[in-house]
């Protein structure tokens, strides 16, 4: 029996919104977890990436939250989100429901003006879309006070444990009112995550919509086993393609580097990573949502809640190191019943690793061995050559010799693939040899 989200309970106001925005059946984990978020008891929702979180916990915030006004300073709903680019797409993906209900919403993230952020809350807003470390500093400068906040929504907690936030995501949870009502939504659950509802959920509703490791029926997966030397131009050639690809690597280095080179290549990539501004973020985002960029290069910064409509391919590029990371940047396509593809680049002393991994994962990958050029490459990925035309006028970066080593570490100065030796202990090595010729000269 299909249910109706006027089934579930919600408002006039919020079903007209749902049904402009194109939304007509709840997802598992809205149909499952609403009745009780809108009851106002506390919930641990439980389901995979791109399952629809946001609404599930969104819309009981905003409904329970409207008819009351804010104080100064004072929210009254919380949702603490481990990225600034979740908070902003939280926000986004709330704020038609929120003027629905005549709410006031600000988000508070960093790598943007705490000013315009100290400002809002002082103007009064009833929800606060925020992630753990700018509130704290908010806090801390008596801008914000949550002793008026009685629901609290942790979205993605297990990724904000594992990021270090837990001391600042308990400090909030310290200060909200102590009888309000909690919800935890994550796609996994691990140690962290456990004591924080062991510690903060009251007598909680536990829904899961699917396993943790549950994988997406419409998401095919590929371990591509590639030759060192021809790394480089398998990722670019699938760079190349036609249609947008989400590439992940492991530092911000070698995010920076595989740019430099695509676009010199004449591929239309940007970089993501914390290293860029909040600004840069914000815009390099948009534009590959806009299709003006077509090749988003990133570390997991990426890996967690984004959500781009009709991105049908994901490639790892360096190889993710655990069952939880594999999933969550699987989780960029096959998003809301659409249909993706998930590739993993390997050469041959990787595949033991990356077994357990997707073992882990409950993935079962078609392995094929592949080269540049090839046919079946194309077939799987939709590779094709480059352009070759840069695309900035400025002298690009040499491309960076190919090696069996993979593109961890790129850009650093210290390079084991060339012997272990930095540049810097080649040139004091010469500078010695240099001395000791000069006191033998003398000598003489």
């Amino acid at each position: 029996m299909n249910v109706s989200f006027a089934d579930l309970g919600l408002p006039g106001e919020v079903l007209r919104t749902l049904s402009e925005h194109g939304v007509s059946e709840p997802f598992p984990i809205q149909a499952a977890t609403l009745p009780d978020a809108l009851a106002g008891r506390d919930v641990l929702g439980r389901g995979r990436t791109g399952s629809g979180k946001t609404l599930a916990f969104g819309l009981p915030v905003l409904v329970r939250t409207a008819g009351r006004r804010a104080e100064s300073k004072q929210p009254l709903a919380l949702i603490l989100v481990p990225t600034r680019e979740l908070a902003q797409q939280v926000t986004e993906a709330l704020t038609p429901y929120a003027q629905a209900l005549r709410l006031r919403m600000a988000t508070v993230v960093g790598g943007i003006s705490i000013g315009r952020q100290i400002a809002a809350l002082r103007d009064g807003a009833e929800v606060v879309v925020a992630t753990p470390g700018r509130l704290h500093d908010l806090i801390e400068r008596k801008a914000c006070r949550l002793g008026r906040v009685r629901i609290t929504v942790l979205d993605e907690a297990d990724q904000m444990c594992d990021m270090g936030f837990l001391p600042q995501v308990t400090e909030a949870l310290d200060q909200v009112h102590a009888d309000g009502q909690r919800m935890l939504f994550s796609a996994t659950l691990d140690r962290d995550v456990e004591q924080l509802v062991g510690d903060y959920l009251h007598s909680p509703v536990e829904h899961s919509a699917d396993p943790s490791t549950s994988s997406v029926t419409t998401m095919d997966h590929h371990v591509l086993v590639v030759h060192g030397p021809d790394r480089y131009a398998v990722t670019t050639e699938i760079a190349a393609r036609d249609g947008r690809v989400l590439l992940f690597l492991d530092t911000k280095h070698g995010v920076d580097q595989l740019t430099r080179h695509l676009r010199a290549s004449g591929v239309h990539a940007a970089a993501l990573h914390s290293g860029k501004s909040q600004p840069q973020r914000t815009r390099t985002l948009a534009q590959f949502k806009g299709g003006q960029i077509t090749v988003l290069v990133a570390t997991n910064v990426a890996a967690r809640g984004l959500h781009i409509d009709d991105l049908d391919l994901v490639v790892n590029v360096d190889p993710p190191t655990d069952a939880k990371d594999y999933l969550h940047r699987a989780g960029r396509t096959a998003r809301a019943g659409e249909s993706g593809r998930v590739v993993t680049l390997v050469l041959s002393g990787q595949r033991r690793e990356l077994s357990q991994v997707t073992s882990d994962a409950g993935i079962e990958p078609k392995v094929t061995r592949i080269r540049s050029g090839e046919a079946e490459l194309s077939r799987i990925t939709g590779a094709k050559a480059p352009s070759g035309k840069p695309l900035d006028s400025a002298p690009s970066a040499d491309k960076p010799a190919n090696t069996n080593k993979p593109f961890r570490g790129l850009g650093t100065t210290k390079d084991t693939a060339r012997g272990g030796k930095s540049r810097k202990s080649d040139e004091a090595r010469k500078l010695a040899e240099a001395r000791r010729a000069a006191q033998v000269r003398r000598g003489r």
